[in-house]
């Protein structure tokens, strides 16, 4: 349930970013093509459409993505999107075969380099020098 929950909290945020990141949208420039994210046994699985500067994303799988990254499951794929090193967390993964890569693999690098525009922003410390949080 956490991976379906972060694969359509994924679409989202690419959704947003397509809309509003200039970074981002420059990523998508010349890209059409559907990829999708799923486990191997296809259990779970969303496909993300990059069509004319914008992402969106459906439930399931698609007939032919330019790419497909497959996890040997959902608690794998869930914690190796959310680990703190995913590049590290990926090629540990495609070495012990918990991760495979259909399709064009430089797309698959490209999707990696989109995911770093997709961390939240941290706001500001507002509060003034020596104030804890309880402090009020």
């Amino acid at each position: 349930m956490k991976f379906r929950f972060l694969l359509w909290a994924l679409g989202l945020l690419m959704a947003k970013a397509s809309r509003s990141n200039p970074a981002f949208q420059q990523q998508l420039t010349d890209k059409n093509l559907v990829f999708q994210l799923q486990t191997l046994d296809g259990k779970v699985a969303r496909h993300f459409i990059v069509k004319d500067l914008r992402v969106s994303s459906k439930a399931g799988t698609h007939p032919q993505p330019a790419f497909a990254i497959a996890f040997k499951d959902a608690a794998y794929g869930f914690a190796t999107l959310q680990a703190k090193n995913k590049q590290l967390a990926f090629m540990q993964g495609i070495q012990d075969k918990s991760i495979q890569i259909k399709g064009n693999p430089a797309l698959v690098v490209w999707f990696q380099g989109l995911t770093k525009f997709l961390k939240p922003k941290t706001r500001p410390d507002r509060r003034g020098p020596g104030q804890s949080i309880s402090s009020g």
